[in-house]
């Protein structure tokens, strides 16, 4: 059947979020609001959302038989955090928010972390817009 699309009536279309998979989306966005800050916007057993200070939606979504991303591997995106000018105290504070390293790094201006459901996201000092 098909069915009659409306032509675009404004310009570009607006990002709304990012859904990650995961086996307990609360633990998931209890660990992104510690690293990113925010505030919870609701949550349940099969999802849960958050929005960053800056404005970035993020869903954590249950899966049954969930399998974390392989880092490195292909087609897996993932997050970039800027660490501001201190890479190593941006890593030590993942850490304690409850990420690990990644066995496999990139270069020095970038460290790999995995958050607690195994999702790979790099922390870099170097950065895209103005600080």
């Amino acid at each position: 059947m098909e069915r009659d699309v409306a032509p675009a009536t404004r310009g570009p279309l607006r990002t709304a979020g990012i859904s990650l998979d995961c086996a307990d989306p609360e633990e998931l966005v209890r660990f992104y609001l510690a690293l990113l800050g925010g505030r919870r916007l609701w949550g349940d057993d099969q999802a849960s959302g958050m929005r960053t200070d800056e404005g970035l939606v993020l869903v954590a979504q249950k899966v049954e038989e969930y399998t974390p991303p392989e880092w490195p591997g292909t087609a897996v995106v993932h997050l970039d955090i800027d660490a501001g000018y201190d890479l190593a105290g941006a890593v030590r504070f993942a850490e304690s928010c409850g990420a690990r390293q990644s066995k496999s790094q990139v270069d020095s201006r970038w460290a790999v972390l995995l958050d607690p459901a195994g999702h790979p996201f790099c922390i870099t000092t170097m950065v895209w817009s103005d600080r």
